[in-house]
């Protein structure tokens, strides 16, 4: 691909919208400039520049900062399963994108993972999410890693690794319908038998509401995606 001007032409003295990435640098660091590069778009994509659009990129590392000295200073949140199921999906996103050139899609991932630790501060997601970071941002990694309390450089830390178990939710959300039409939400586990997942339907009022004293003649249940109740129209 090729990242054109911001005029959405090729870059050129002759047109004289020819970006000096030194500039960049002195403005906004050359992580931001490593990341923004990154962040737009795919690597065959021919692309406009925005320096506007660098702010983003220089909030994203503020967060993180914001979030290391939380953790640095004990902070935690209340919810840890919440937090390393999803830093463990965090790693297998970040690790198949980073294999397939998908960096884009790979800062995406750390920019979720950022945000909800910002609510749910955990030390164990954070230093994950620091070492997903080190190749994309590694002065900003490097400095957080230290933060956290470790003298040796992050760049001797392996990978992080995923367990595949945590990748899968705890519990899925699922639309309940009624003669086809949407009329509810269940929370339940991925694997829960069609019994337990007509008797939280049935809990719901709409659901209620539209079988009333009717007989449940059939049942459309598919763990995880939907759950179709068929009662009599009349």
């Amino acid at each position: 691909g090729m990242i054109l001007g911001a005029d959405g032409e090729k870059m050129s003295k002759s047109r004289g919208n020819v970006v000096n990435p030194d500039d960049i640098v002195r403005d906004f660091g050359a992580d931001a400039l490593r990341l923004y590069e990154m962040f737009m778009g795919p690597l065959e994509a021919v692309k406009p520049w925005q320096t506007e659009q660098l702010t983003g990129i220089v909030r994203f590392q503020n967060k993180v900062m914001n979030l290391v000295k939380r953790v640095a200073a004990g902070e935690e949140g209340d919810d840890a399963d919440a937090a390393l199921r999803l830093r463990h999906k965090t790693v297998k996103k970040v690790t198949a994108d980073v294999e397939n050139l998908g960096l884009n899609t790979a800062i995406s991932a750390m920019m979720i993972l950022v945000n909800e630790l910002s609510n749910n501060p955990n030390r164990e997601a954070t230093e994950g999410l620091i070492l997903l970071l080190a190749p994309f941002a590694p002065h900003l990694a490097e400095e957080c890693w230290q933060m956290l309390g470790h003298e040796e450089s992050l760049a001797l830390h392996p990978w992080p690794t995923y367990d595949e178990a945590m990748c899968v939710d705890s519990t899925v959300k699922m639309g309940v319908q009624v003669l086809g039409k949407v009329r509810g939400e269940i929370e339940l586990a991925p694997d829960a038998s069609e019994e337990e997942a007509v008797a939280l339907a049935l809990e719901q009022d709409r659901v209620k509401a539209q079988v009333g004293d009717k007989p449940i003649v059939k049942v459309i249940y598919k763990p995880g995606k939907i759950l179709n109740l068929i009662v009599p129209k009349k």
